[in-house]
């Protein structure tokens, strides 16, 4: 193991205690819950972003992640929205159950995964195409100032995109990993959601080294 591993395992492991130690995850759970949205930001700006350094040691054997710094101001961005789209799905699907248009209404389970159905089949796609096409702009930016959005457009690889990201790890991994997060009590569901972002920063990361189709 070298020294850079090493010491990224030291890192992760106090951030681990100071999340774990009673003093410290009270202060930082209550000020989340206090300023919720500036909340989302951090918990997405912090914890999502190393998906990104992970997903960079593992693809290139290093942790310089071009454009960090940017990467990390979109997840806190991501974050955000994150706060609303929960509150309103979460909403949705309750009044739903209430209303007997959806069944089980006393099942959290029920809840839980119905919440993440919905979630996923409507919002996941846009939120994970918004990150791939940020993530290319901001690469692509670094190395050629001259670089437009045009071409990020045009660069993103959307047969892999869907075939991989969408039809695979939605149903897959997202489906029942957002299950999850709707059975913990509310206070932990952005910051569950944000410690999935490693998680999807690697997805991702193995979507873009997937060989492209020609003429698709």
């Amino acid at each position: 193991m070298r020294k850079q591993d090493i010491s990224m395992v030291c890192v992760t492991l106090v951030i681990l205690f100071l999340l774990l130690f009673p003093v410290t995850s009270n202060a930082f759970f209550g000020f989340t819950d206090r300023h919720v949205i500036v909340g989302g930001f951090i918990k997405f700006f912090l914890f999502a972003s190393f998906g990104d350094v992970v997903s960079h040691r593992i693809r290139f054997q290093n942790y310089r992640v071009p454009g960090l710094v940017y990467k990390a101001l979109v997840w806190g961005l991501i974050g955000i929205v994150i706060v609303f789209i929960f509150g309103i799905f979460s909403q949705g699907v309750t009044a739903l159950q209430a209303e007997g248009i959806l069944p089980f209404y006393t099942s959290a389970l029920a809840f839980a995964l119905f919440t993440s159905l919905f979630m996923n089949a409507v919002f996941a796609p846009t939120m994970m195409l918004f990150h791939r096409m940020t993530d290319h702009y901001i690469e692509a930016k670094i190395k050629d100032r001259s670089h437009t959005v045009n071409q990020t457009v045009h660069g993103v690889d959307y047969h892999g995109f869907v075939t991989f990201v969408v039809c695979k790890t939605i149903p897959l991994f997202w489906v029942p990993a957002h299950t999850i997060t709707f059975l913990l009590p509310g206070t932990y569901r952005v910051f569950f959601a944000s410690l999935l972002g490693v998680a999807l920063g690697f997805i991702l990361g193995i979507a873009k080294t997937m060989p492209r189709k020609e003429g698709v």
